[in-house]
């Protein structure tokens, strides 16, 4: 027999979103006026919970943060079974769970990425009542359709690829935008399909210099005294990616602590080597092509700002379709987008994958159809 919730806890970890606040509104709203529940929101994620840091949360608290950027709780990168105590990694589990005892949480409430989907799954492993909730700009959160902060910083991007178009045909240049997206491309395919970039360059597709250098001569061939490239942050050359992948094969094939360490030192040395890749490929497409070319890194404005009326639509939906959930007794899951509804998946389906981007993708295939260069 399932055990009614009363006293719920939440908190946002991992980078910063668009819609974040929306979300903690939806659920709070859904859960205290709805449900009759108490709510209480941890402070900066993780810390929060370790640290016993916290805050109730009440319907004044609530009102008026729909439209607020970042988060209201504030938020960390921390792992629970790795919290960094006086320099060294501890696990922080057992000491989570007695907070959560003593302040007689029924369940958790995380709004987070990939990393928070971990941090869940170690504390449903001892049997905290859990749900997260798919938040990310990256959209590459396995198992749900989208997650929120994606839209918002989709309009964001499309808008600079939007302004780079004038500045690139009046002084004839290549301009790149660098954009975020982590291992993914989604959010680079997405603006630059929206935005009509010439060439974009995506993680999952490596990228040759003098494909890239055959699409901008064959503009210019046409008429076409410019070119704008919008490059994800994780986008390699062939050669690049073949090392970075090298790389983290080393950390997953390591056996011991000794050699896992080694490997992870490894591969920060060579993403560390490959951080400025974009200026890279600005040098060498001016070489190239005789045309200047200039970079724009558009970097955190992509997280920060008014969440668009889609973030608020999907955060308020999947706030309100969380609250039911903990209502019914339903736990360690993500409460993941499926169309226009919404769908309970196990976290242990969820933790430590990551969804990229098909290669046979229907954006692929339509950026392609259009003329947009891929870099292959």
């Amino acid at each position: 027999m399932t055990t009614a919730v009363k006293r719920v806890g939440i908190l946002t970890a991992g980078g910063d979103a668009p819609g974040l606040n929306a979300v903690i509104r939806g659920f709070g709203k859904t859960a205290i006026n709805h449900y009759g529940m108490e709510l209480i929101g941890f402070r900066d994620g993780i810390k929060g919970l370790v640290e016993n840091r916290y805050v109730d949360l009440d319907g004044a608290a609530l009102s008026g943060i729909l439209t607020t950027g970042g988060t209201i709780l504030g938020t960390s990168r921390d792992k629970v079974h790795k919290y960094i105590v006086d320099g060294e990694p501890q696990n922080m589990v057992a000491t989570v769970q007695e907070n959560l005892e003593k302040l007689k949480i029924d369940a958790l409430v995380m709004l987070g990425g990939g990393g928070t989907a971990k941090n869940a799954k170690q504390l449903m492993d001892v049997g905290v009542n859990v749900v997260s909730l798919p938040k990310t700009i990256d959209n590459d959160i396995a198992y749900t359709d989208t997650s929120f902060g994606f839209a918002t910083a989709l309009e964001i991007a499309t808008d600079a690829i939007d302004r780079l178009h004038s500045t690139a045909h009046s002084h004839h240049r290549i301009i790149l935008a660098e954009i975020m997206g982590h291992r993914a491309g989604w959010l680079s395919l997405g603006s630059g399909i929206a935005g009509g970039a010439d060439i974009v360059l995506i993680p999952e597709i490596p990228y040759s210099v003098d494909s890239i250098t055959d699409t901008i001569k064959a503009r210019i061939a046409r008429g076409s005294t410019f070119s704008v490239v919008a490059v994800a942050e994780g986008a390699r050359d062939s050669k690049d990616a073949a090392d970075f992948q090298a790389a983290r094969l080393l950390v997953d094939a390591a056996k011991t602590p000794e050699a896992h360490r080694a490997a992870k030192t490894h591969l920060a040395n060579v993403a560390d080597a490959q951080r400025e890749h974009t200026f890279k490929l600005a040098r060498e497409l001016e070489a190239a092509t005789g045309l200047e070319s200039r970079v724009t890194i558009l970097g955190y404005v992509q997280r920060g700002g008014i969440p668009c009326a889609e973030d608020r639509i999907l955060a308020t939906r999947l706030g309100t379709a969380a609250a039911d959930l903990v209502k019914a007794g339903e736990f360690g899951i993500l409460v993941a987008a499926r169309g226009q509804g919404t769908e309970a998946v196990p976290l242990q389906q969820v933790a430590g994958k990551v969804k990229l981007v098909p290669t046979d993708h229907d954006w692929i295939k339509t950026a392609r159809k259009v003329g947009t260069g891929l870099g292959d």
